[in-house]
């Protein structure tokens, strides 16, 4: 039996196929554009749809496909007329509509209460409010809209036409009551929002129906495909990497770098929350997991890529050619990596980017390697905020595009002091939500069993203590360069 985990990006998705003892079996992957101008973050959820028709059609001519899980990014969402059609283009994460909203919604409703239901301090990255500031935008179009679906449950629905969103990406709205696990009708009645409009929670690795019969005819499809719900992009990482308990935590690279680690309870601790850190329920009850998070991940490489790497263009893959000409040794460069404003420990939209420590003996592999750098530095400061909280990890997965390069890798195991394992799925998110579609259709009877199956470590970096040394300096100097440079930023802005 063929089972397909289908992960939907913010540039791109891809369905990776693995047969029923954990064989990958292939891969099909489309990219798309998102759009980031004049302050508005946009992309086309229409478009996405028609990229996840193009890989399941092309990866269901290879084999016979079962079931197929989505998993998605979270916060953004698609809001649809009674035809379907999309009404307004989706905002992404980082996209800053929707602030005032967010504070009249604070207002109305108390921020400890939103934290207490929610999980989440309030900000306008998440689904409500954007949502609120639609509705106060465009009131006519408003009027019009019929259903609200973030990316996972978009994608199940216009497969399957069933509305139903997994528990973890339903806590990206800012509306979802983390420890009944459903909608909170006090966070929507504050709101002014309905929430009828939103899908119906569900657990990871619900079934949520068939592939339409018209979409198997439209894609040459003659046999039955069941429709599964995965999790947000995270969660499924998480499972993928066979952390169901506490102690241990996934790195995700994928556009953006978020470390998750897994709790069996609620924190108590207010600062938890006032530096942005959010709770999730996790895959089993009465767990959850928490998000570390930097806008920018593997973004910045692909800025890199696209706008400096000219010279290695036509040499293969761009980013193992850029691998190969890094040196060894630190930088010394610190990269400030807020390309699209900064997330925890700060929560801060309006920081900028910085580059401290150029010369002209730099080279664009300098610059490169020290993008690396910047973003492992932002995660150390979030590791360190989080041990201040009593967590801390003792071990940690990389996923993502991050896990394919050993030079990321070592910087990892450098400049966080800890071992840093990937596995030998390809892809490891979309390994996770075949481990849900598999439990969720019955061919293995728990997690731990599609454990069995899934995971298998491929590599571990530890770190090179002579770099440590040197990266735990330039860390110190890095520690300073937000509270330096924000003023600045707020003068130029």
């Amino acid at each position: 039996m063929y089972i397909g985990g289908l992960d939907i990006g913010t540039t791109g998705c891809k369905v990776s196929v693995y047969d029923d003892k954990g064989n990958f079996v292939c891969n099909s992957y489309r990219e798309y554009k998102v759009s980031r101008k004049d302050g508005e973050h946009e992309f086309d959820a229409e478009m996405i749809y028609d990229a996840v028709l193009e890989v399941i059609g092309e990866a269901s001519k290879q084999c016979e496909i079962s079931a197929v899980g989505v998993t998605s990014f979270g916060e953004s969402f698609v809001a649809l007329d009674e035809c379907d059609r999309a009404l307004f283009p989706s905002m992404l994460y980082t996209d800053p509509r929707g602030e005032v909203e967010c504070a009249a919604l604070t207002a109305a409703l108390g921020e400890k209460k939103l934290i207490d239901i929610s999980g989440v301090k309030p900000n306008q990255m998440y689904s409500l409010p954007k949502l609120m500031w639609l509705k106060a935008n465009y009131p006519e179009k408003y009027a019009l809209v019929k259903r609200v679906l973030l990316m996972e449950d978009y994608i199940v629905y216009k497969l399957s036409g069933v509305a139903a969103i997994d528990y973890s990406l339903a806590a990206r709205t800012m509306a979802l009551d983390i420890r009944t696990r459903t909608w909170s009708e006090e966070i929507f009645n504050a709101a002014g929002v309905d929430s009828s409009l939103f899908s119906t929670p569900v657990a990871a690795g619900n079934v949520a129906g068939e592939l339409k019969d018209e979409l198997k005819a439209a894609l040459g499809i003659n046999h039955s495909m069941k429709i599964v719900n995965g999790s947000h992009d995270q969660v499924a990482a998480t499972v993928g990497c066979g952390i169901f308990k506490p102690g241990e935590a996934m790195d995700g690279t994928g556009t953006v770098e978020c470390i998750v680690p897994v709790f069996d309870s609620i924190p108590d601790n207010e600062i938890l929350f006032d530096e942005g850190y959010s709770v999730v329920p996790f895959i089993h009850e009465g767990t959850y997991v928490c998000y570390a998070l930097s806008f920018t991940g593997g973004a910045v490489l692909k800025w890199f890529r696209d706008n400096f790497a000219g010279n290695f263009e036509g040499k293969g893959n761009i980013y193992a050619e850029l691998d190969g000409s890094v040196c060894d040794k630190p930088t010394g460069i610190l990269v400030l990596p807020h390309f699209a404003g900064a997330a925890n420990p700060y929560m801060d939209n309006g920081s900028k980017a910085a580059f401290v420590g150029l010369t002209l003996e730099h080279t664009a592999s300098d610059l490169y390697k020290a993008l690396m750098e910047g973003v492992t530095y932002e995660m150390k400061t979030n590791l360190e905020h989080l041990e201040a909280f009593g967590i801390h990890p003792e071990k940690i997965y990389a996923t993502g595009g991050g896990a394919t390069s050993k030079v990321w890798m070592q910087i990892k195991a450098d400049i966080l002091g800890r071992p840093i394992s990937s596995l030998c799925a390809k892809e490891v998110g979309a390994c996770g939500t075949c481990m849900l579609v598999g439990v969720g259709i019955g061919l293995y009877k728990d997690l731990d069993e599609a454990k069995s199956v899934f995971v298998k470590e491929k590599q571990t970096c530890l770190p090179n203590e002579d770099n440590m040394a040197v990266y735990a300096k330039y860390y110190n100097a890095y520690r300073n360069i937000y509270s330096a440079v924000r003023p600045i930023i707020e003068e130029v802005k």
